[in-house]
């Protein structure tokens, strides 16, 4: 049986996981992820009056386990881009499946359901400011998933294949990937919501098209995107973590998912700074249903 070394998954004197700074006996079996910190209190403000058993904070990393009406939950912030949710994927499950006294895997490994509530901006007329998209299925232009070794039947190479011969994808950009999320819980937490296909982006500006100085390698980039259709799926919006989380947990074992609130229009050029009541509900709604 492999022993981790220490370099490899790394372990505070306290006993807490490295990035996370939490305790194995902290992790629930179900997590909310967020990306903003403070919105760990917010979920967090949900829970039962007195259920909380931990509240960390280490970094952009925010953490709080309590119960929701009897459920135990965990809800971590996880910052912003797939290269954090590499972090605190591995770390979850590492917390779960991993024996941090012999630093081997656990013969019986825990499958955690992970929901992550966010926020986007919409690429079609049917995905308005204010709206709730599922990321049934998720296109990574991070890369990050090509770093780890893909079974068969990870992700899409056909869908693949159609959106880069679509939009003329440079070769100097990272391969996308095409991952879908666990299709039990999208139908569960995301009824009467948009499906659709998010693009997870390595950048906020540039990578999503927009141009504030420097001028974009591909300006038609988001218009080719927004015409692709495979199949009857077209690209519904932009972030920048749904790719990883799906990715990663399927390789993982996990049932992941992705809801974002729609808070910029990019087709009509809108934006909704003040969102916070349009999360409060997606969080409400997830809460219920998770």
């Amino acid at each position: 049986m492999r022993v981790i070394p220490p370099s490899e998954l790394i372990i505070n004197e306290d006993g807490s996981v490295f990035h996370l700074h939490i305790k194995p006996e902290h992790l629930a079996d179900t997590v909310v992820l967020v990306g903003d910190p403070a919105r760990v209190s917010m979920v967090a403000g949900y829970f039962d009056e007195g259920s909380v058993e931990c509240d960390i904070q280490s970094r952009e990393f925010h953490t709080i386990t309590g119960k929701y009406k009897g459920k135990r939950i965990t809800c971590v912030s996880h910052g912003i881009g797939t290269d954090n949710i590499d972090i605190v994927l591995t770390e979850l499950d590492a917390l779960a499946n991993i024996d941090f006294s012999s630093r081997t895997e656990k013969p019986h490994k825990k499958s955690l359901t992970l929901v992550r509530i966010g926020t986007s901006g919409g690429l079609q007329p049917f995905c308005p400011v204010g709206s709730y998209v599922v990321a049934r299925r998720s296109v990574g232009f991070d890369g990050l998933l090509n770093f780890y070794e893909l079974p068969e039947g990870v992700i899409d190479l056909d869908f693949e294949r159609e959106f880069c011969k679509h939009t003329g994808w440079s070769e100097r950009l990272a391969s996308p990937y095409v991952v879908s999320a666990d299709e039990g819980l999208v139908s569960r937490v995301g009824e009467g919501m948009v499906m659709g296909v998010t693009i997870s982006a390595p950048g906020f500006y540039g990578p999503q098209g927009r141009c504030v100085r420097i001028p974009l390698a591909d300006p038609n980039l988001n218009e080719k995107i927004m015409s692709f259709d495979y199949n009857g799926e077209k690209i519904t919006n932009f972030e920048m973590e749904s790719s990883a989380l799906a990715g990663l947990a399927k390789l993982l074992g996990h049932k992941a998912m992705t809801v974002c609130c729609i808070i910029a229009g990019r087709v009509d050029k809108s934006m909704n700074t003040n969102y916070k009541g349009s999360i409060s509900g997606l969080i409400e709604t997830v809460l219920e249903r998770i």
